[in-house]
């Protein structure tokens, strides 16, 4: 072999190296920018979250300062608080009705179209923040964390395609990978609970959906909740749990998620319903015809449970959780229902707004309950604790999702094995009572209701987005 044949192959093998490094670098430099971009919109998602929370608590706040100087204005604000939000919702945003949830659910098992980003569209979903701070306002048992599921699925989904449309790496993801991965991070900010996100996207989201679990979904997730970790620090939503294991403790734990298993079982089955359960067969038609009038009605009846319960049961409820979390005893009997009772009407209005808060201080009022019909044998906080967790389990039937969730937000992690076998009892109790899941069967009728408006709007020759305003 000749030296200059030599020379040549030699300079081949440095020109198949050097491109073999270039390729090498542009693999590491796509995947940092996908990383980078899937962070960037989990802190969009945690800061509209952190946003969302702040006017949550000015909602309350306000709710509760007109509530302790006259209180017989829920007389008036209510009724037609409720009336006039049911009004806009069905104006502006049909599909932020509601907890927010089933929409991200319908979502899932749609195709990407139309009919898909109907359901999580940044247009429709965005009105979902102020209209729950006006029912929150007026003092409807409704919560925040559903609505910023919803939110921060529209958020993340409409980030992603803004990269999408520029080329950018982020168009790996699947619409459905970027949909869960903005829920999940939402449910996570909202309770400052990251491992709840994660396990909440794989127990809820993904059930009876076809989702793609890459690993940069669930960091997304993680980064929601850690982002809001560092921003509003590691503070348990309820405080810190300060109770322990009592005796017998077994019993304690099956007898509570038994009695909350068939009260959230019932729960979830009247929400299903809807408000014609209240009225006689030949009045149906009329209350479905006029969801206005049917959210004033509903309107006076959570005025009127407010008042009997010195409004303990407005909002979230998050002062009278706490409070029996602590120990103390509110002194109102039957909290626990009336609490159930309000946030039934309230979801049937049709106002935008959650029911996991709502659900959890079901749960304590129900754990209280338990321990005064018990004779106040234990402590009233480990019944309390157990409760929130199995009724939230009750009536969304994902107990997994209930334990972790109750576990973050009261920093009980040494109760989580007991929050398990709770929630675990529940779920199974709630079944007999309500056979499907709630958040699915809403999910459904969402999800029909997009394909008919999928179909009306392309036979009408609208252009392929305009079903999603």
């Amino acid at each position: 072999m000749s030296q200059s044949q030599s020379v040549r192959k030699a300079r081949a093998r440095v020109r198949r190296a050097l491109r073999r490094k270039r390729r090498q670098a542009a693999r590491l430099s796509r995947k940092s920018v996908q990383m980078a971009l899937l962070l960037g919109g989990a802190a969009l998602v945690s800061l509209v979250s952190l946003g969302f929370a702040q006017l949550a608590d000015f909602a309350l706040s306000w709710n509760a300062a007109w509530m302790s100087r006259a209180g017989w204005l829920a007389f008036i604000l209510l009724p037609v608080g409720m009336a006039v939000i049911r009004w806009l919702t069905l104006r502006l945003a049909p599909n932020a009705s509601g907890s927010g949830i089933p929409q991200v659910i319908g979502a899932l098992s749609l195709p990407p179209g139309p009919g898909q980003s109907s359901l999580v569209s940044l247009r429709q979903t965005i009105w979902k923040i102020p209209l729950t701070f006006l029912g929150m306002l007026a003092g409807a048992s409704i919560g925040r964390e559903g609505p910023s599921v919803q939110v921060g699925a529209a958020v993340m989904l409409a980030w992603g395609r803004f990269w999408k449309n520029r080329r950018l790496p982020l168009q790996g993801f699947h619409h459905n990978e970027l949909i869960a991965a903005g829920a999940a991070g939402g449910l996570a900010a909202a309770f400052n609970a990251p491992l709840a996100g994660v396990i909440f996207a794989i127990e809820e989201l993904g059930r009876g959906t076809v989702l793609r679990w890459q690993r940069l979904v669930l960091i997304g997730v993680l980064a929601s909740g850690f982002m809001v970790v560092a921003l509003a620090g590691n503070n348990p939503y309820f405080g810190v749990f300060g109770g322990a294991p009592v005796s017998n403790m077994v019993g304690w734990v099956l007898l509570c998620g038994v009695v909350n298993g068939m009260m959230g079982g019932i729960f979830g089955r009247l929400l299903g319903k809807g408000p014609t359960v209240l009225v006689p067969a030949s009045w149906r038609a009329s209350v479905r015809a006029h969801p206005v009038w049917t959210a004033f009605a509903l309107g006076v009846l959570l005025a009127a449970l407010g008042f009997a319960m010195g409004g303990t049961t407005y909002g979230t409820g998050y002062g009278a959780a706490a409070r029996l979390l602590s120990g103390q005893e509110l002194g109102h009997e039957g909290f626990g229902f009336a609490k159930l009772a309000a946030t039934l009407a309230s979801y049937w209005a049709g106002v935008p707004g959650g029911i996991f808060t709502p659900a959890l201080t079901i749960g304590a009022g129900i754990g209280e309950h338990v321990w005064q019909v018990a004779g106040h044998p234990v402590d009233q906080r480990v019944l309390v604790l157990i409760s929130m967790a199995a009724f939230l389990a009750a009536a969304t039937q994902a107990p997994l999702t209930a334990s972790v969730v109750v576990m973050e937000m009261t920093g009980s992690q040494p109760m989580l094995f007991w929050l398990l076998l709770g929630s675990l009892t529940a779920s199974l109790v709630s079944r007999q009572f309500c056979p499907h899941a709630f958040y699915h069967l809403a999910a459904g009728r969402f999800r029909r209701q997009a394909i008919v408006e999928a179909g009306r709007a392309v036979r009408h020759g609208a252009p392929p987005g305009h079903a999603a305003g």
